[in-house]
């Protein structure tokens, strides 16, 4: 089967906004075509380049592709600048302009044979041929959805979701059973073979392939954290980043809530893992932390119906500092010897999905809760599980820096587990969980499943009040897909004295027709246009909420904010009365306990 079908049906796809015909559409596609087709094109439907479980990636960039784009067409950078505009994404401009030529147009296994080398290629000059090839001899429909893909923006209204919906339909299977399967796997063609010869039921946890999350939905007060189910477990809602573990034999992998690996990130950690009797899958949260003298408490289990002993308990496994500390960890490849040991971190388990070849997430929070004291009481020190500079002591991780062996105190603790049967404990709870630097409370259903990927009311979430500044706006871009004609996208500033310096970006929060509004205005105000760029005169002021502030060099002001987002417009302000810097010190300071971090 041809790429050029796929595209065409895409085409159709992108055609209809009826869920139950993008539906309809391909499983009628999928049908008549070889397993190997099927199981390429459901992959390829899904924006997807390779399964959701391997590692495989093209590590092709957008700047690639728009080079490669305007020398197969011969256009100019101002036509393809004109071009992105209509469309608002680089597939759409290589439909239009690259040329029907003969001898044009792919077939499906001869595409996913060709993404896998430009993936293995090293360098750019490697990829850039390989794709520049693979782009020549496609038609420009076959471009369009090529590049698509390979930018993972297909922009047809198609979800996962949905192609295992068609999946469902295609070869009579349960969408259930699909959507279980496609969990299990982590790899739609693998599922979509499965599901043809009916043997979905066989699907089996694939490890160190992540599943989704589990979320939590925001609430407003302790009286509405317990309307929804009549038993709650209380945890404390960390400032740290959620994080999933996966043990395997002696093997420890962490994925963040993107499902990317972090494990680099956070060396200290597997180790103290890699002890676990059983294979397992824990959901949990990595946090910097301040640890207690005696750390044998970290391995102690918090799981009191007495408020007060639990609070105790809690209070000696130590505390977390905030989040700017932990971003110093962040994203990188190799952590020094000095930021191992000024920033420890630890990983608060609050959930186990899988452990000893059986799936938990149908099982009972409850149930679960138990198996995870087990599972964490029941670990083992085993030093050939680990690497040659560390090894397990009870719960924490020793590493040898140079000639001299010191203790790292890399720990798992299990997350801290209060009850509360009234509003006023509640909002108790919420007061001591703030008072240890945290952000809030979660609130579970002791009778709830573990439901990846979804929202409901079975997990609850309190936190404390967003801070906010008031901003002025420096600079505007042009937005993305439905907003690429409109200036959607503010960097907004903070005055330092007599000038203003940037502090953030944010792109969400306001109306469309607010966004029509200030479009018009930032026309007519520009100052210096940049092409998707404009820098404008400084007289909009913004109010801004955010999570977090971080100490950043990313801005001209020194800091950074966590999730920015609009909150109003405030054209009741002037530029002149917008906050300061020193504004934002403060609240860097009292996020922070008055601690500074680099």
């Amino acid at each position: 089967m041809g790429m050029q079908k796929l595209a065409e049906t895409a085409e159709r796809i992108a055609a209809t906004t009826k869920k139950l015909q993008k539906t309809a559409i391909v499983a009628d596609y999928l049908k008549p075509l070889s397993a190997d087709e099927a199981a390429v094109s459901a992959l390829f439907l899904s924006g997807k380049a390779f399964p959701a479980w391997e590692d495989t990636t093209l590590q092709v960039g957008g700047a690639l592709l728009w080079r490669v784009v305007a020398e197969l067409s011969g256009s100019s950078e101002s036509a393809l600048s004109a071009a992105y505009r209509r469309h608002g994404d680089l597939g759409s401009v290589a439909g239009e302009i690259l040329s029907e030529r003969t001898g044009q147009g792919l077939q499906l296994l001869e595409v996913a044979q060709a993404f896998r080398e430009i993936a293995a290629a090293r360098g750019p000059a490697a990829k850039t041929a390989l794709v520049r090839e693979l782009l020549r001899r496609a038609t420009p429909l076959e471009a369009k959805y090529l590049v698509k893909i390979m930018t993972g923006d297909m922009r047809i209204g198609l979800k996962e979701s949905l192609v295992e919906e068609a999946i469902a339909k295609a070869y009579e299977g349960t969408l259930a059973a699909v959507q279980r399967a496609n969990m299990l796997v982590g790899d739609l063609g693998e599922t979509l073979r499965l599901a043809a010869v009916g043997r979905l039921a066989e699907a089996k946890m694939r490890m160190f392939h992540p599943v989704g999350f589990m979320l939590a939905s925001p609430i407003d007060s302790a009286e509405e954290g317990l309307n929804y189910f009549a038993e709650a477990a209380v945890e404390d809602k960390y400032d740290g980043i959620r994080a999933q573990a996966h043990v395997s034999r002696g093997e420890v992998k962490f994925f963040s809530r993107t499902r990317d690996e972090i494990t680099e990130s956070f060396p200290e950690l597997p180790d103290a893992l890699a002890g676990l009797q059983q294979d397992a899958i824990l959901d949990g949260e990595i946090v910097a932390w301040d640890y207690p003298f005696d750390l044998a408490k970290t391995h102690e289990v918090v799981d009191e119906t007495s408020s007060e002993i639990a609070e105790e308990k809690a209070t000696e496994l130590g505390r977390a500092r905030p989040f700017s500390v932990l971003q110093q960890r962040l994203g990188r490849k190799k952590v020094s010897q000095k930021m191992l040991q000024e920033v420890p971190v630890a990983y608060l388990v609050f959930d186990v999905l899988y452990a000893g070849g059986e799936l938990l997430i149908d099982r009972p929070l409850r149930e679960r809760a138990s198996r995870l004291d087990t599972l964490l009481s029941g670990r083992k020190i085993d030093d050939g599980a680990v690497g040659k500079s560390q090894k397990n002591i009870g719960t924490q991780s020793r590493l040898t820096f140079e000639n001299e062996e010191t203790i790292s105190p890399a720990s798992i603790i299990r997350a801290p587990v209060f009850r509360a049967a009234s509003p006023e404990q509640l909002n108790q709870l919420f007061t001591a969980a703030q008072a240890r630097g945290n952000e809030g409370l979660m609130i579970k259903d002791l009778a709830s499943a573990y439901l990846p990927g979804k929202r409901g009311k079975s997990w609850l979430k309190m936190k404390r009040e967003l801070a906010t500044l008031d901003v002025v706006v420096t600079a505007v871009e042009f937005g993305h897909g439905r907003r690429v004609s409109v200036l959607s996208d503010y960097t907004f500033a903070v005055w330092d004295r007599d000038r203003l310096v940037n502090i953030g970006k944010a792109y969400s929060g306001l109306t469309d027709v607010e966004i029509a509004e200030m479009t018009k205005w930032f026309l007519e105000h520009t100052m210096e246009d940049q092409g998707f760029r404009r820098t404008v005169e400084p007289k909009v002021v913004l109010e801004v909420a955010f999570n977090n502030m971080m100490q950043s060099d990313r801005h001209e002001s020194g800091y950074a904010l966590r999730f920015p987002r609009i909150v109003r417009l405030r054209p009741d302000k002037s530029a002149e009365e917008a906050d300061t810097i020193d504004r934002a010190r403060e609240i860097f300071e009292k996020q922070n306990g008055g601690l500074q971090t680099a």
